[in-house]
């Protein structure tokens, strides 16, 4: 169980680890040293990992997201995220994307830019089946940015998100009802929160199903991604542009 603090305890104790754990007592063996650093540094990535869920959970509640989509959810409570980061760390260690989406804590699957993303859910039977975030541009820009310099972007529309963190427990071909759901609760918050476009790095093979939903384009091929050898897109979304395929298909 978490206990999320509402103050700034969080970030003073992280301030104070910080200032302390790399200190050692040189009165005291090597190997207690190192069982202390190594105390401190779990310790650490607990603290930081309540301070995500903290900012995530605060973040997601201040959103716009009303639908008729009972299946569809929004992240609104600690025990959701949770459940969320465990989805998302089952579904990376099976397929082998650790590298690609390593994890500070065994088990459970973040990052820094969960702060400020829009976390959505699919649930079937009461169960977590599917998972994605939005996450929305800030001063820390977005993670694509590492492969390609989005400001072109940013001066076409004025504002930008990237999609991130698609997990599916049973990844099926074509438009699954998992897909079908995230994908509407995407357009969804877009809508709701004045987003006008999308950025994404697909599979290039999935492409011509994306390019379906109107508004589609690539901006940049990619050999590889990672240490999956492949090739991937770095694609824009213009939720302006939907076609009637996409209307069809995700909001009716």
């Amino acid at each position: 169980m978490f206990n999320i603090n509402t103050n700034n305890s969080v970030e003073q104790l992280q301030s104070l680890l910080n200032s302390t754990i790399t200190k050692s007592l040189d009165y005291m063996p090597k190997s207690f040293n190192d069982e202390q650093l190594k105390a401190f540094d779990v310790f650490k990535k607990r603290v930081y990992l309540e301070e995500i869920i903290e900012k995530s959970v605060s973040f997601n509640k201040a959103l716009n997201f009303e639908t008729e989509n009972k299946n569809l959810y929004i992240v609104k409570s600690v025990e959701e995220l949770v459940n969320i980061f465990k989805l998302r760390s089952e579904i990376y260690t099976r397929l082998n994307y650790n590298n690609e989406f390593p994890e500070i804590i065994e088990g459970l699957n973040f990052d820094k830019y969960d702060v400020n993303s829009a976390i959505i859910y699919n649930k079937t039977d009461k169960t977590i089946t599917g998972t994605c975030r939005l996450i929305f541009d800030s001063e820390k820009k977005l993670p694509i940015e590492e492969k390609l310099n989005l400001d072109y972007i940013r001066d076409e529309y004025k504002s930008i998100a990237e999609v991130s963190r698609l997990t599916i427990k049973h990844q099926k071909e074509g438009l699954s009802l998992d897909f079908k759901n995230l994908t509407q609760g995407i357009y969804s918050i877009l809508k709701q929160n004045n987003q006008n476009a999308t950025i994404s790095v697909i599979s290039k093979e999935h492409f011509k199903l994306y390019s379906k939903f109107g508004g589609f384009n690539i901006e940049k091929e990619l050999n590889s991604y990672g240490h999956l050898n492949k090739t991937f897109v770095i694609t824009s979304w213009d939720i302006s542009k939907i076609s009637k395929f996409f209307h069809k298909a995700f909001l009716k």
